[in-house]
């Protein structure tokens, strides 16, 4: 994928925007993900050989390896009998270098925190309800 990732500071804004964007229309997932570069971004995969000489060579590199983010929501349809738009799908990803990621990672929790804050509280007492009657009912074989 020959796709360009934003800069730290232009992912934060860009996710606060994601996130205010679906609190306002009162509908939408944001999606977050993560995971471990293979190999660092300026060089090239490892060869074959030494793939086949260790086949878990990725979990021992010689040097720390950077950490790729991405944020995206899905695209939506407008439903009939609803006031929902259509919405494009949005996607963001950065790369943190390794020295970087105890910042980023602070700022990355108080960025999901603030897009969280809208979010309704389970209702638990209708679920045990349910559950109680579920249990205490008896069934007679006919």
């Amino acid at each position: 994928m020959g796709r360009d990732h934003l800069s730290n500071e232009e992912f934060f804004t860009q996710l606060a925007n994601l996130f205010e964007y679906t609190r306002t229309k009162g509908h939408g997932t944001v999606y977050l993900t993560q995971k471990r570069m293979t190999f660092n971004t300026s060089s090239t995969p490892p060869p074959a050989s030494k793939v086949a000489d260790d086949p878990l060579w990725d979990t021992h590199p010689a040097e720390p390896l950077p950490v790729l983010i991405r944020a995206y929501n899905n695209k939506s349809k407008k439903k009939e009998g609803t006031d929902r738009e259509d919405i494009d799908k949005t996607q963001l990803s950065t790369i943190v270098k390794p020295d970087d990621l105890d910042g980023f990672y602070a700022r990355y929790a108080e960025a999901c925190k603030a897009g969280m804050s809208r979010l309704k509280k389970r209702d638990k007492k209708k679920a045990k309800k349910t559950k109680k009657r579920k249990k205490g009912e008896i069934k007679i074989g006919v």
